[in-house]
């Protein structure tokens, strides 16, 4: 994705539209759009996805309990960490248990409920807890720190939060406690290993199955169950409200084009509090009968490749950071990686040298996804057969029941295909809406469009490539830069492990390039004049890096995703530039 799984766009209350009731094959989705809701001039950048299957109205406890009701002896989650593991028969009890827990501490149906805390099972069993309950769930950002956590709580109002006591350098007990007396919505903070935690779980018995079947059974698909706040490179993020019809949905389909079945195990090192944990990874599997697999509480590039190993793992999921350092590490090659075909690479453009590499593992029908968590998060997405060409230069095609077009950013208009635009997306994956901020709803929202802010073009095949995020183009003298295209060349040389290039402020030409890289072990690090002797001749001369920094990392948000805001800034400061 931006691959972007997490900018800003959103929709207003109505987040079905008239393409669900479209009709049309799939081949009519990618030459034209489909039929139904009127053919798409195929000259065009607008398409519309496959109406099969249906989509899926029902909730998630629903949804859920069917799954249980299929496949109640087969495997449901394992947390290789904590040593655990459950069917979905146990996993349904203890689901169902927190569920009661809940409504007998007094947590209703409407009521937020903030979870903060690591990859664990007790994420996955507060995540479908909520929704039997009809409670919206708020996924707060593991690495906040204490005025992050008290914004979230407040504009969310959070009345009972999940938490755990700590993890890695995050005192969350110690943060909760500073916060506390300002957040007066917040009347229950349960920690997760105490006794807290137990006595939720012990006075189920106050509440009877029978009481959490009625809850379960009035609720509505179109009802809000979670708020995620989108990062934001400025100001305090925004909470996309999403219903079960949203999110259900595209676990839904987002599986469906990975071809998942019941026999499918599928290894999810990215985070929960993220729509590519909890959307992706855990409703993609559960609406399908997959195993869920929690590698480790954070991303560690070892233990994740041991548990697909060890697990049998089918599907592997990850940012590309996350498949670099996996296949960087000294010991990769004992690590037995052949039970894995498919999985879900997103968060940014896969580069054609890990692609290469993946094939190479034997893992030929690996995914590439678009999205953001206004849209739940995935409306594009690659098909598992693919070419290699369509998975490294594109994000693939629009998703079933959606709706994507490239438009003219200052006039709206759709553009012709081939022509670079705005990208836009429509349908049922669209976000309810800003948790209590219309005016920012409205700002990105025409006509049940969503703009997403990213710079896209549209192939005559209706796949789309993404060459970043508009803000992040750069225009040297005039000439405009997808700093993509500069990455892929880097990519291709021998000691570049990854590459990030930004626009810098120049006097001459208004920006100039700079590249970021990370060397491979042993290398020589490079300089500005050995990337321009390996760039000279093969890329346009205004393309060419004029400044080179080299790094053991970059910026990264918790969801893997490069901050080239915080490197702009940095590389200014640094070479002095106005």
């Amino acid at each position: 994705m931006t691959s972007d799984l997490g900018s800003d766009s959103g929709s207003g209350s109505g987040s079905a539209t008239d393409t669900d009731t479209a009709t049309g094959s799939v081949t009519d989705a990618v030459t034209d759009g489909g039929a139904g809701a009127g053919a798409l001039d195929p000259t065009l950048s607008h398409t519309r996805g496959e109406t099969t299957p249906p989509l899926l109205e029902t909730t998630i406890g629903d949804d859920f309990d069917a799954t249980v009701a299929r496949f109640g002896d087969r495997e449901a989650l394992v947390d290789v960490a904590a040593g655990r593991r459950w069917t979905y028969t146990e996993l349904q009890s203890d689901v169902d248990r927190l569920a009661r827990g809940l409504l007998a501490i007094g947590v209703g149906t409407g009521d937020r409920v903030g979870i903060w805390a690591p990859n664990c099972s007790e994420w996955v069993l507060v995540q479908y807890a909520t929704a039997k309950i009809g409670a919206i769930l708020v996924n707060i950002n593991p690495s906040y720190r204490s005025h992050e956590l008290r914004y979230v709580l407040q504009q969310a109002g959070v009345s009972t939060l999940v938490t755990a006591e700590s993890f890695k350098t995050s005192d969350y007990r110690g943060m909760v406690q500073e916060v506390r007396a300002e957040v007066p919505d917040l009347t229950r903070v349960v920690h997760l290993g105490t006794s807290e935690w137990d006595d939720v779980l012990a006075r189920a018995d106050e509440v009877s199955e029978s009481e959490l079947a009625g809850i379960q059974s009035g609720l509505s698909n179109t009802d809000p169950i979670n708020i995620q706040y989108t990062s934001g490179t400025t100001g305090f993020p925004k909470g996309a409200t999403l219903s079960h019809r949203n999110i259900l949905g595209n676990g839904f389909f987002v599986g469906e084009l990975c071809r998942y079945t019941e026999a499918d195990r599928v290894c999810i090192p990215v985070p929960f509090y993220h729509c590519f944990g909890m959307v992706m990874g855990n409703l993609a599997c559960t609406t399908h009968g997959a195993c869920i697999v929690i590698p480790a509480p954070g991303f560690d590039p070892a233990a994740t490749l041991r548990a697909t190993q060890d697990e049998r793992c089918t599907s592997l999921y990850g940012v590309p950071t996350m498949f670099i350092a996996e296949w960087n590490l000294p010991d990769f090659d004992t690590y037995d990686l052949s039970s894995v075909r498919t999985g879900i690479m997103a968060g940014s453009p896969c580069p054609a040298e890990m692609m290469k590499k993946l094939i190479a593992a034997g893992i030929e029908e690996m995914t590439i996804c678009y999205g953001m968590t206004e849209t739940s998060p995935v409306s594009l997405q690659n098909r598992t057969d693919d070419t290699f060409e369509q998975k490294v230069g594109t994000v693939g095609r629009v998703g079933p029941h959606l709706e994507v077009k490239v438009v003219d950013p200052v006039t709206g208009d759709t553009l012709p295909r081939g022509t670079a635009g705005e990208l836009c997306t429509k349908g049922y994956s669209v976000m309810l809406g800003y948790w209590e901020q219309p005016e920012k709803t409205a700002e990105v929202l025409v006509d049940g469009w969503m703009h997403t802010g990213d710079i896209g073009v549209m192939h005559d095949d209706g796949y789309v490539e993404v060459t970043g995020r508009i803000k992040d183009m750069v225009i040297r003298g005039g000439e405009n830069i997808y700093p993509r295209e500069v990455e892929e060349f880097l990519y291709t040389h021998p000691d570049i492990v990854d590459a990030q290039v930004i626009g810098v402020p120049d006097e001459r030409y208004g920006e100039e390039l700079c590249v970021w890289v990370r060397m491979r072990e042993g290398s020589t690090p490079l300089d500005a004049d050995a990337v321009r002797a390996f760039c000279s001749g093969k890329l346009a001369h205004y393309k060419i890096p004029r400044y080179v920094e080299v790094v053991d990392e970059f910026p990264m948000t918790v969801t893997g995703k490069v901050r080239k805001v915080e490197m702009r800034e940095v590389t200014a400061a640094r070479l002095g530039l106005a």
